[in-house]
């Protein structure tokens, strides 16, 4: 009750927080952009390399998708993007957290209450996915990386709904 009349009285209620920095939406944007970019890399990996080999004595399958997903296996450089890129992830997440510090609005918990029950089925979807393609994924090779991007995701929502939804200041 006294949450209630500490809210409805201006005189008690907290005073408002400044709005963020006129850069903190594009930077939302642009790390739901990288987020997005960079879990293709685990995703990527441990399907391919769960792809099976071609014995040397039977020809190879034609198609373009096989001889693009053999041609892209024996390409070292996508382990050091994928690790640069992650790295880019984890500062740009970092950033954003920082500069929304102690502006989260009710508003935004409530939102980011609201996506983490629909993320919630992601579980599910994977879980059925290791049942019906299970043998044929590396789950050794892409489960770390999608576990730590999961928890990044989970951990930085809340801040990022706020850049989001947040109105800009002028500097």
């Amino acid at each position: 009750m006294a949450s209630v009349e500490k809210a409805n009285n201006p005189a008690q209620s907290p005073r408002p927080v400044d709005p963020l920095k006129p850069w903190a939406r594009q930077l939302a944007i642009a790390t739901a952009v990288v987020f997005c970019i960079s879990t293709v890399f685990p995703v990527a990996a441990a399907i391919v390399a769960g792809m099976p080999d071609v014995p040397r004595n039977i020809p190879e399958p034609p198609g373009a998708l096989y001889d693009l997903s053999m041609r892209l296996r024996d390409i070292q450089f996508w382990g050091v993007l994928d690790v640069v890129l992650a790295f880019v992830l984890v500062f740009m997440a970092i950033t954003l957290t920082v500069i929304t510090e102690g502006r989260v609005t009710e508003s935004a918990e409530k939102a980011t209450y609201r996506v983490y029950r629909n993320l919630a089925h992601g579980i599910l979807i994977v879980l059925a996915i290791f049942f019906l393609a299970g043998d044929r994924i590396a789950w050794s090779i892409g489960l770390v990386g999608i576990a730590w991007r999961t928890w990044l995701l989970l951990y930085t929502l809340p801040a990022w709904i706020t850049a989001v939804r947040s109105p800009t200041r002028a500097e």
